[in-house]
């Protein structure tokens, strides 16, 4: 006789399709977004050898990428420029004719109407010393100097027509000093997306390799520091405070806590960025047989969504896409 246990967990559990029906996080395409690299001056895409599966755009291959977004379902697409040619000041991320915003041109014009596009707005893919502002004479990033770079930056992604500028440089002031340049020249309606917590981490390194970066050292004076979490809640209400529209946390998996704290203190969306790292472990798991990818995958962005990210940007964006 069976025990008088009036209380059972397990009868939610008992098959794949109880699971499904008191499941209380679900994954949409429409929740992801595909970050996108596209390279001046090649003619096919190239491969990323630390991102199986992730390359190099040419302008047309990123246009057809983007349609493949469109039918998939996704919420957006995240464009990243990798430049022929670099300046301590990163001039080409300003210029008509940059890599970057000939491409956001092309990808608006193609999708706008049905896909969200997404800039980054960082000066360090444009920079031969690979840091995200300009150095003063003593080799640290000057701040303020940066911060009209970021201004001119805005402007010329605006006029390309992308909805949302993804302000990734964590320098203080950037949100309300991009949001008055905008608004100024009747930008009113572009988006921001501020990277309000984004950690230094050993995981960036395989975006290193696809957005060729110059960069010796690293971005620790800037980045935020792995062992704190308030610094994290104070950058959060200071990038509100200065209108961002929409707030992101980078990387997601380790920060998982500070994703769940985002959702609770902003009254705006709250994204999370999947970083190449993360993708490239579990692809290297995956490839030695260690893990299942497609579940690993998914139960990645799973957590991410759980945590309180409504915006997840994943290299995995359409393969998940076609499972979901």
């Amino acid at each position: 006789m069976s025990p008088a246990l009036p209380v059972r967990p397990r009868r939610l559990r008992q098959s794949a399709a109880v699971r499904r029906l008191v499941a209380q996080t679900r994954l949409h395409p429409a929740d992801l977004v595909l970050p996108v690299f596209v390279r001046e001056g090649i003619d096919e895409p190239q491969p990323i050898e630390a991102m199986p599966g992730v390359v190099q755009h040419t302008l047309d291959s990123l246009v057809e990428e983007a349609r493949r977004c469109v039918e998939a379902g996704l919420g957006g697409i995240m464009i990243f420029g990798v430049p022929l040619d670099k300046d301590n000041i990163g001039s080409g991320a300003d210029a008509e004719d940059g890599i970057l915003n000939v491409a956001l041109r092309a990808v608006v014009d193609a999708v706008g109407d049905e896909l969200v596009v997404m800039s980054d707005l960082c000066l360090d893919e444009f920079t031969d010393h690979g840091h995200c502002g300009v150095l003063d004479e003593q080799g640290s990033v000057d701040n303020d100097a940066t911060l009209e770079r970021y201004a001119s930056m805005a402007l010329a992604q605006a006029r390309t027509g992308a909805p949302v500028l993804g302000l990734s440089g964590m320098m203080d002031g950037q949100v309300a000093h991009v949001r008055a340049a905008l608004d100024d020249a009747g930008f009113t309606d572009t988006i921001l997306l501020a990277y309000a917590a984004k950690y230094t981490s050993a995981l960036y390194g395989p975006f290193r390799e696809a957005v060729q970066s110059s960069l010796e050292g690293d971005r620790a004076a800037y980045q935020q520091d792995p062992a704190n979490a308030t610094e994290a809640a104070r950058e959060i209400d200071l990038d509100l405070a200065e209108g961002a529209d929409i707030i992101m946390v980078k990387p997601a998996q380790p920060h998982l806590d500070i994703i769940a704290m985002a959702a609770e203190l902003s009254p705006v969306p709250v994204a999370a960025y999947q970083i190449s790292g993360e993708y490239a472990q579990i692809k290297a798991a995956a490839e030695r047989g260690w893990i299942d990818e497609d579940r690993a995958v998914l139960e990645s962005l799973l957590h991410i969504k759980r945590a309180g990210a409504q915006i997840i940007l994943t290299y995995s964006a359409l393969d998940v896409a076609t499972r979901i």
